[in-house]
């Protein structure tokens, strides 16, 4: 945030301020101040929720509008890397977050304060799962600024959710297909973790099935060894979707797999990895 200019940025450095209008507009509100906010933009359902695959509905995430759409997303914004000429990521993050309550003092509009709270992390998990919350986040008071993945900061989840490759789908006589067959990295190679048939919205489905017709694989041997039966499509492995699942089979299969959106290849999406476990 710049005086007369704002730019939203996802975390693979892809300007989005296009696809989010109502967040441009809360952010040149907060003054003539200059700051770099982090944060999360969100949809919510009619009970307050956090909503993901909203938020890609509005996106644009499949279809004819794929990549283009604009979202009336709200930003909560839990962190503060920089104000007004002074780099903020050296600084524990108890003092980055003091700044950032000042700098978003009574802001209840595109651009919000996520909540903090101070509380037992099994208490406050139990709580957040009770309301259909999909989870907490826990950050280290005393920590400075470092991007990516670390011990600083932990995502604790009531429902497991990750990203996988859709590498092909079983047909169907009946709507656009019958389930969609997933794939994780195991080191450099893709390796099959099995499908997903349930979240989806016939016209999710309909577009999918449009999008996978696209990537059709051309070659004899699947995109990922596969030793089942089953009557499959294989389309190359392009399309990110985020599944949400319960636990993993002992033949490292998704349990109870559900569909909740695309992941945006711009957004820096990942894909699960299998060898991350260890």
């Amino acid at each position: 945030i710049e005086p007369g200019r704002v730019c939203v940025l996802t975390k693979g450095g892809y300007d989005w301020s296009h696809r989010f209008p109502a967040i441009v507009e809360a952010a040149k509100a907060l003054g003539p101040a200059t700051m770099i906010l982090d944060g999360e933009a969100i949809m919510t359902d009619e009970q307050g929720r956090s909503d993901f695959g909203l938020l890609q509905r509005t996106l644009g995430a499949v279809g004819r509008s794929q990549g283009n759409g604009v979202s009336p997303a709200v930003m909560m914004a839990f962190d503060l890397l920089y104000l007004d000429g002074h780099d903020l990521r050296g600084v524990e993050y108890r003092s980055r977050r003091h700044l950032l309550e000042d700098a978003l003092h009574g802001q209840e509009g595109a651009i919000r304060l996520s909540e903090e709270i101070d509380a037992d992390p099994q208490e406050l998990l139990d709580h957040a799962c009770r309301l259909g919350l999909e989870g907490i986040v826990g950050k280290d008071r005393d920590s400075s600024y470092r991007s990516g993945r670390n011990g600083d900061w932990v995502k604790i989840k009531c429902v497991q959710s990750e990203g996988f490759f859709i590498v092909g789908y079983e047909p169907s006589s009946s709507s656009p297909f019958s389930s969609l067959l997933l794939a994780a990295y195991r080191s450099d190679q893709l390796e099959y973790v099995g499908s997903v048939g349930t979240g989806f919205t016939a016209r999710q489905a309909s577009e999918l099935r449009s999008m996978m017709d696209r990537l059709t694989w051309k070659r004899k041997t699947p995109p990922v060894p596969y030793e089942d039966k089953r009557n499959v499509v294989w389309i190359a492995p392009t399309l990110i979707a985020e599944i949400e699942y319960r636990a993993w089979t002992t033949n490292r299969q998704l349990r109870h797999a559900s569909f909740k959106g695309l992941r945006e290849r711009q957004d820096n999406a990942e894909v699960y990895r299998l060898d991350s476990e260890n």
